[in-house]
């Protein structure tokens, strides 16, 4: 691919993961070359990447829209990552290359930017966004060292929920719940124990599932809503 159409990509990717183009938007080639300063050619071939990402659907007489994803569709997600972030786990302790230090290091960030929200301390929204970014790193570093072919089997399912930005709607206790989990599961990675890290990543992720429902059941606006934690009593 060129760098016209990566650097398409990226930004394409980029603004329907965090929102900014919602599900059903069109993406208009002509308008959208436009916008980039790039030629229609890169744009089609980043839509054409994209569709294969399944993030955007081409539709007979009307182009590229924002796929639109349905209950059902991420139940099965999280079916697939259950079943593939255990193994992960579990192979990533196994093999002892994990970088634990690396982990430990994110669970401290993100439990210092959790602290921050609840203290009231700077802009929420954007502590949320770099904790949504420190739970996919740890996540993809236990993938990394779970074996060759897991992180990419597991690159696509395990960003498309980010497009409902669900880590902005956790309640404080719902978050320490999470961190818990993560310091658990560098645990067991660290012990070398493959069966008590899958075991702690099922359970994380049957966690995630839960919270997850409750985000869908408060409607489309309630994805895009401004930033804040849930209390226990509006749960």
């Amino acid at each position: 691919m060129s760098q016209s159409a990566d650097r398409v990509y990226r930004t394409l990717r980029s603004e329907i993961l965090n929102g900014t183009r919602p599900a059903q938007s069109r993406l208009r080639e002509e308008q959208l070359a436009a916008d980039l300063g790039v030629s229609r050619t890169p744009v089609r071939e980043a839509l054409r990447r994209l569709e294969a990402d399944s993030l955007v659907t081409v539709v007979a007489h009307r182009g590229a829209v924002v796929r639109r994803w349905e209950a059902a569709d991420y139940e099965e997600i999280f079916d697939l990552r259950e079943l593939l972030e255990s193994h992960a786990a579990a192979r990533a302790a196994a093999s002892g290359t994990a970088d634990v230090a690396e982990l430990l290091s994110l669970c401290d960030r993100m439990e210092e930017l959790a602290a921050g929200i609840e203290a009231g301390v700077g802009d929420a929204g954007a502590a949320y966004d770099e904790i949504t970014a420190l739970n996919l790193r740890l996540h993809r570093t236990v993938h990394a060292a779970g074996g060759r072919l897991v992180p990419e089997l597991l690159s696509g399912l395990i960003e498309v929920p980010l497009v409902r930005r669900t880590f902005h709607r956790y309640s404080q206790a719902q978050m320490r719940r999470s961190f818990a989990q993560h310091r658990e599961l560098v645990a067991a990675v660290a012990a070398g124990d493959g069966a008590w890290a899958a075991a702690v990543m099922t359970a994380h992720l049957r966690a995630a599932r839960s919270t997850f429902r409750l985000d869908l059941e408060a409607g489309p606006d309630h994805a895009t809503a401004p930033a804040h934690p849930i209390s226990e009593e509006s749960r």
